[in-house]
């Protein structure tokens, strides 16, 4: 099949081609999908991925006139489409529903070590010559409480990993897993997360009903102090109530690896540029913020997860096969 690949870099065309292994032809394109790229589209049946594109109406009809019958997600979420006109148009969904959650769990863990004992401060102080310990002031994780929103495998393994470090792990989510109650999870309602936890960590999808779910109001209700981690999906953030809380220190520190208005900065080089993002550039004020450029996935593994199952999704349309991957708006639906 004739597969244009959207928001490639280097490391993609590398894995998908040692995926492929010719099956396809693959054609690589640097920039993000969106309406005024889809003309890039044009001739390719399929159309590849991630997690930026943007495949609202307009987007999507435009690629139907192209020809396009199938889009293969290079990632689990799909808030970035617009799945009823897709239907409606015909064209297929399919997704990479597991890569690797001890990916995402580890930078997780990380940037909480990172954040608290302040780690990366400390890395270019040494190299300043400056060993003073003033500002660098941490706390034991050993029992404290963590508050994870969002209990599928990316979260229970996080649960796992800090309850090695002794933490009491809360948890909430609307479809609770058995798994993290086995390993010693309790559920909680969302208030009651938010009112016990020293840190709260974000692992849910992107759904109308997790939009800004960290807003004035959870915020307010928070510990004194708190820790905010999100390696989610920006929007889960209301970005603009974090900054206040951060100014107020109601908000003790925030780890980031996704940003709400990510599209037009992560995974592109802008050192030489002036970046135009006001609010972004708030939080890089702080130093009590410690943000990453949606990196949580990129490990070999995962990269080579995602790159068979984005050509086995794709193998599988081409030969009729049912793909367990599809994602169809019934379901999608039903699971929020």
């Amino acid at each position: 099949m004739k597969v244009a690949v959207f928001s490639s870099k280097p490391y993609d065309q590398k894995f998908l081609e040692k995926s492929n292994q010719n099956q396809h032809e693959l054609t690589f394109f640097e920039p993000r999908l969106t309406l005024e790229t889809a003309s890039l589209a044009v001739g390719f049946n399929t159309i590849c991925v991630f997690v930026n594109d943007q495949l609202d109406a307009k987007t999507l009809e435009k690629l139907a006139q192209g020809g396009t019958k199938l889009i293969a997600l290079r990632c689990a979420g799909f808030n970035n489409i617009d799945l009823k006109k897709a239907s409606e148009l015909g064209i297929i969904i399919v997704r990479v529903p597991a890569y690797s959650p001890y990916s995402v769990a580890e930078h997780t863990v990380g940037l909480i070590l990172t954040l608290n004992r302040k780690l990366h401060r400390a890395y270019y102080r040494v190299r300043d010559g400056n060993f003073s310990l003033d500002g660098l002031l941490g706390f034991d994780l050993n029992k404290r409480t963590v508050g994870i929103i969002g209990t599928g495998k990316i979260g229970v393994i996080v649960a796992k990993i800090l309850t090695g470090f002794g933490c009491k792990i809360l948890g909430y989510d609307l479809y609770p897993n058995p798994e993290f109650k086995t390993m010693g999870g309790e559920y909680v309602p969302l208030q009651k997360l938010v009112k016990q936890s020293d840190i709260i960590s974000l692992h849910c999808p992107l759904t109308p009903e997790t939009y800004h779910i960290i807003n004035p109001e959870t915020i307010n209700n928070a510990k004194d102090g708190v820790m905010l981690v999100n390696t989610s999906r920006g929007a889960l953030i209301d970005t603009k109530a974090v900054i206040k809380g951060l100014k107020s220190e109601k908000i003790g520190s925030l780890a980031l690896d996704v940003y709400e208005q990510e599209a037009d900065l992560f995974f592109e080089d802008l050192s030489n540029e002036i970046i135009q993002d006001d609010t972004f550039q708030r939080l890089l004020t702080f130093p009590n913020v410690l943000i990453t450029g949606h990196q949580a996935f990129f490990t070999q593994e995962a990269l080579t997860n995602i790159a068979d199952t984005t050509i086995s999704n794709i193998t599988d349309f081409e030969q009729g096969n049912t793909c367990t991957n599809e994602v169809k708006l019934e379901k999608a639906v039903a699971n929020r």
